[in-house]
């Protein structure tokens, strides 16, 4: 796993005047939780930031005032229409301590012929795994799988040093059965073409 390293500032204002007035900087405010220890409030810099976090569950080292902290991202905050980072909370990790993240699960390959859809019941596994050595994603292969067929969380072969933190039985992908459905407006034509000899009857019988 990638370390990425951060410079960080202290912040003493607080409250959404403050936040703005970081946000105007092309800085980010975050809050670093961890340990017992209080609350650290920082800004760090939009960009940098942003390219960090593309990686997830990326480890960051933060230099703050000279003295590093190492840090995983635990809540992000973006604007909802521009999506630009508002607001970031970090938790404080040490080497060697196991923290419970969520991995995102991938797939390569192709399903077996026969217009069958693949159901992401899981979009990221919850493991156990050592603060400096998270997986930044498993990758599994659904190549040939038929309609029926389900991956579950004990098939994903784990790194080690890593564990579930989820039932081995917890379904994960699932590959559905297609299924033809008439459109909406031709079972609606059907429908009036079958009553259509009723209504002309009705109509010749009040004649």
């Amino acid at each position: 796993m990638a370390e990425v390293k951060l410079s960080a500032e202290r912040r003493t204002d607080f409250g959404k005047g403050a936040a703005r007035r970081t946000r105007r900087e092309n800085k980010v405010p975050a809050v670093i939780y961890g340990h017992g220890a209080d609350p650290k409030h920082v800004s760090l810099d939009g960009h940098a930031l942003m390219m960090a976090l593309k990686t997830p569950n990326v480890l960051i080292n933060l230099d703050i005032a000279g003295k590093g902290e190492l840090v995983i991202p635990k809540a992000v905050q973006r604007d909802p229409l521009r999506g630009f980072l508002v607001h970031v909370d970090f938790l404080a990790v040490k080497k060697g301590e196991k923290v419970t993240v969520e991995v995102p699960v991938l797939t390569e390959g192709e399903l077996a012929p026969g217009g069958n859809l693949l159901e992401h019941i899981l979009n990221a596994l919850p493991v156990e795994a050592e603060a400096t050595h998270i997986p930044e994603a498993f990758t599994v292969s659904i190549e040939g799988l038929e309609a029926g067929h389900t991956i579950r969380a004990g098939d994903i072969p784990l790194p080690r040093g890593s564990s579930l933190a989820v039932e081995e039985d917890a379904a994960v992908l699932q590959v559905v059965a297609a299924q033809a459905e008439a459109p909406a407006e031709e079972a609606e034509e059907e429908a009036g073409a079958e009553g259509a000899p009723e209504e002309k009857s009705a109509q010749s019988a009040e004649g």
